[in-house]
């Protein structure tokens, strides 16, 4: 990579990072601010709402990094292109690949990071939310909850306690549990403590009771029960790898889950069309930076409108993600839709590659142009500052 190389990928990569940092913040913060209760009512630090909400980010990024990477594609090609410098690389026989190589570098480094969260960072990270929002829930009944006081634990989970003792041990236990719809059931104990193992979290319940009504029943269960231990990290006991969610798991997990894992029998199409979708991850940067390119990269003359080939650009990698997510919730009933998406990526990519060996300058329709010009020309016409008269 020469000169003009690294100064194209320096400025691209620079671009992609601005950008990624940029949004995911952005959107990091809308999210975090739903959890702010983890401070408020919680009585958390800010460094566990902080570490608890930034758990979130790699599958932000898992989102955001292919549009940012387009966006500071088509950034660095509109300034190359309005300094001239396209025209001038052209004129000096410059070929499109030595132009688009560096543009394919970026789309690598994106894609190789696309590939780690996908494959173990984003899972880790769900882990490690998973296991933290726990020892939240735990710290929140024996150190935050107050006697005497009804509060909820989370959505549909209510928790009250007559006192709390010396020794720990907590004494006129109400637990209100209607997380499941399809059942609701009432605790009542005497006392109880808390209880951490290898299993959980629990809550281990002594002389009391639990009633149970399901839904479309008339008359609830009553047990009577000496010993109860209530899960208050909200999986069953048992093995933690058997109860995560898909999200939850290792790519290797998914492709070779064990022999006595639910997921091999009872959510084998979902597994598969989580595996897939992992795997397509990481190609769809290659085929946004191709698309991108081959509506961008040719040099254009001051009367060849850019902002219709930014707009198509823009649009054809919308349809391209949009055609793959659609196709891998289609593919848990119908296995053959899991296909479209490699198809779909495949097409992409050959024809892009074809376009920019051939230097095409794709355009729209000249009706197409013509109208998202007008569209453009009274968008700034409206929103441009009027001088003072």
């Amino acid at each position: 990579m020469g000169s003009i190389g690294q100064y194209i990928f320096r400025s691209t990569l620079g671009a992609f990072i601005l950008i990624l940092v940029s949004l995911t913040a952005t959107i990091w913060i809308t999210q975090a601010l739903r959890d702010v209760d983890l401070m408020t009512n919680r009585g958390q630090t800010i460094l566990v709402f902080v570490g608890i909400t930034g758990l979130v980010i790699p599958f932000l990024i898992l989102v955001i990094a292919p549009i940012a990477m387009v966006i500071s594609v088509g950034h660095v090609l509109n300034k190359l292109s309005t300094d001239s410098e396209l025209i001038v690389m052209n004129a000096a026989g410059m070929s499109p690949w030595r132009l688009f190589r560096p543009f394919l570098a970026v789309a690598l480094v994106v894609s190789l990071m696309v590939a780690v969260i996908s494959a173990y960072l984003g899972p880790q990270s769900l882990r490690l939310l998973r296991s933290w929002a726990t020892e939240v829930r735990a710290d929140l009944v024996t150190n935050i909850v107050q006697p005497g006081r009804f509060m909820s634990l989370e959505r549909g989970m209510t928790f009250h306690i007559r006192e709390r003792r010396p020794n720990g041990l907590l004494s006129g236990i109400f637990v209100d549990d209607r997380r499941d719809k399809k059942e609701q059931a009432t605790f009542l104990a005497e006392e109880g403590e808390i209880l951490k193992n290898d299993q959980g979290t629990f809550l281990v319940l002594q002389n009391g009771s639990v009633q149970r009504k399901e839904a479309g029943q008339k008359d609830p269960a009553f047990v009577v029960f000496d010993r109860y231990a209530f899960d208050l990290s909200r999986f069953a006991p048992g093995s933690q790898n058997r109860n995560m969610s898909m999200r939850e798991r290792y790519l290797w997990e998914l492709a070779w889950p064990d022999a006595d894992d639910p997921i091999a029998t009872t959510q084998a199409t979902a597994a598969r069309a989580e595996m897939h979708d992992r795997i397509l991850a990481p190609f769809y940067p290659f085929a946004f930076v191709i698309i991108a390119y081959a509506y961008l990269g040719a040099p254009r003359t001051t009367r060849q409108s850019r902002g219709a080939a930014m707009a198509s650009a823009i649009l054809g990698v919308a349809v391209l993600r949009i055609v793959g997510f659609a196709a891998i919730v289609a593919s848990v009933t119908n296995p053959w839709a899991l296909a479209i998406p490699y198809l779909a990526i495949a097409a992409t990519i050959g024809f892009g590659l074809m376009a920019i060996g051939r230097g095409m300058v794709i355009e729209l329709p000249p009706a197409a142009a013509d109208w998202m010009n007008r569209v453009n020309e009274r968008f700034w016409r409206r929103f441009a500052p009027r001088s003072a008269s």
